[in-house]
């Protein structure tokens, strides 16, 4: 029996792959895509449409609600995919107390920084919502996620005018041995008050799993799910996004996906 591959390992075959898929989707072969996905005029074209897809979505309403599914329809176990488990002493230490030591920080462009423990967030007033994950790979699963609108956070942080993007730094580290690959991702302010962006704490009705982002991720419910970011730890408010890593606003897009992840 053949060993399984190293979690790194998986992982840069993982990114390689749905790098692809987003070619596939936009319109290559699949017979070619794995060529495509090095094309940088492919990965271009791909940006275009991003775009495209951003202008037409506000323009018929970027406030529109995602759907809504009943309990009836949530999956009995939800997907985990991604870190499953970040590495490394910091992501242990906090698993180990149970989060007490664990703080959500809320910085950047606002008039008065916060930092919030899990029992304060899971005091604030929360909203549920039973809503559909569709994954760049191909799939979709359907769970119940509650939590503080992230709206509610940012107010009490009042942003100040000049921010304009909300940036998700989290605890995972997506390359071994490099703290610089730390997961991240991006939103604008549009989406970042949207009725359905959430802080989830909980996932069909229980704290969310370890597997699933613990202690909290981020639901963007009209967006791809990359752009749903777990293992959340600080919240930043910024005017732009050239500054972050190779200035695309996310790990993933960093490596040519689309910011724009709308659907």
């Amino acid at each position: 029996m053949t060993s399984a591959k190293p979690f790194f390992e998986q992982r840069r075959e993982r990114r390689k792959l749905l790098r692809a898929a987003l070619v596939a989707a936009a319109g290559g072969s699949l017979a070619g895509c794995d060529g495509l996905s090095h094309n940088e005029t492919v990965v271009d074209v791909l940006r275009t449409a991003e775009a495209l897809n951003r202008r037409v979505h506000r323009t018929i309403g970027r406030r529109a609600m995602a759907q809504e599914f009943a309990p009836a329809d949530i999956a009995p176990v939800f997907r985990a995919n991604g870190t499953t488990v970040p590495a490394g002493q910091t992501y242990a230490a906090l698993l180990r107390n149970g989060f007490a030591d664990w703080r959500l920080r809320v910085d950047g462009l606002v008039a008065q920084p916060q930092e919030f423990t899990l029992a304060q967030l899971r005091e604030m007033p929360a909203r549920t919502q039973v809503t559909r994950h569709d994954c760049v790979e191909g799939w979709s699963c359907i769970g119940q996620w509650k939590g503080p609108r992230l709206s509610h956070v940012l107010q009490l942080a009042r942003p100040t005018p000049d921010a304009r993007f909300v940036v998700f730094h989290c605890l995972d580290r997506m390359d071994e041995g490099d703290d610089r690959s730390l997961y991240y991702e991006s939103i604008d302010l549009d989406d970042a008050y949207h009725e359905q962006t959430l802080l989830a704490l909980e996932l069909n009705g229980r704290p969310l799993p370890v597997e699933n982002g613990a202690p909290l991720r981020v639901r963007v419910e009209r967006q791809l799910g990359y752009k749903q970011p777990k293992y959340v730890h600080r919240i930043e408010l910024v005017a732009g996004l050239g500054h972050l890593d190779q200035g695309r606003g996310g790990y993933w897009e960093d490596q040519g996906y689309a910011w724009y992840g709308g659907i």
